[in-house]
């Protein structure tokens, strides 16, 4: 695994999606989670193709990696990567172990916005990766209330630390990360430009 060596033994945050089309509340969330909560860098892991989603308002792979690099740019500590498809890995706990299998000596976190938040526990193996990394929450316009009220943190509510103390937790533990909220969204976009805004 060509990341391995440049990561070992560093604090690396996970944060995958659909990027369908990338935008700037990407970049501020990942900007603000290595902000936060000091991580040496963020992995924006493009998913080969989301199970809770509808594929048929998906762009190819490819175009989506290329909205994310176009947004991303050159910065130094945020790698645009398609790992998920590399590896053949279709649901997040599946990647993880992966990950932490190659990597025993680098410490992931989990990012998310709220709005996964909301949805977590139709994740497949949801607890499992609950119990596999610490877990950070970002906020997210119109999703906060209802992704704090959801099954995963009331399940896993004596496992909320404060933000500042998620690395050094194991899990289960997770954060909510109150950060500037940004405007961008991906289900906007599309509503602006239509489900085939790649062409």
């Amino acid at each position: 695994m060509q990341l391995a060596s440049r990561w070992r033994g560093r604090t690396v945050g996970l944060y995958g999606g659909s990027f369908n089309p990338a935008h700037e509340g990407h970049l501020h969330v990942a900007s603000e989670a290595i902000k936060r909560l000091r991580l040496d860098g963020v992995w924006m892991m493009v998913s080969p193709g989301n199970p809770l989603k509808d594929q048929a308002e998906m762009a190819e792979h490819k175009r989506r990696t290329e909205s994310l690099q176009e947004i991303v740019g050159d910065h130094p500590k945020i790698t645009v990567t398609d790992i998920e498809k590399k590896i053949g890995t279709r649901y997040s706990v599946d990647t993880i172990k992966a990950l932490q299998t190659a990597m025993p000596q680098t410490l992931f976190v989990w990012i998310m916005g709220a709005d996964n938040l909301a949805t977590f526990h139709r994740w497949h193996k949801w607890r499992e990766i609950t119990q596999m990394l610490p877990i950070a929450i970002f906020d997210r316009p119109g999703y906060s209330v209802g992704g704090l009220n959801s099954r995963f943190a009331r399940q896993y509510g004596q496992n909320q630390v404060p933000y500042r103390q998620l690395l050094s937790n194991h899990a289960p533990a997770w954060a909510f990360v109150p950060i500037p909220r940004h405007s961008g969204s991906a289900t906007n976009i599309r509503r602006l430009k239509g489900n085939k805004w790649w062409r």
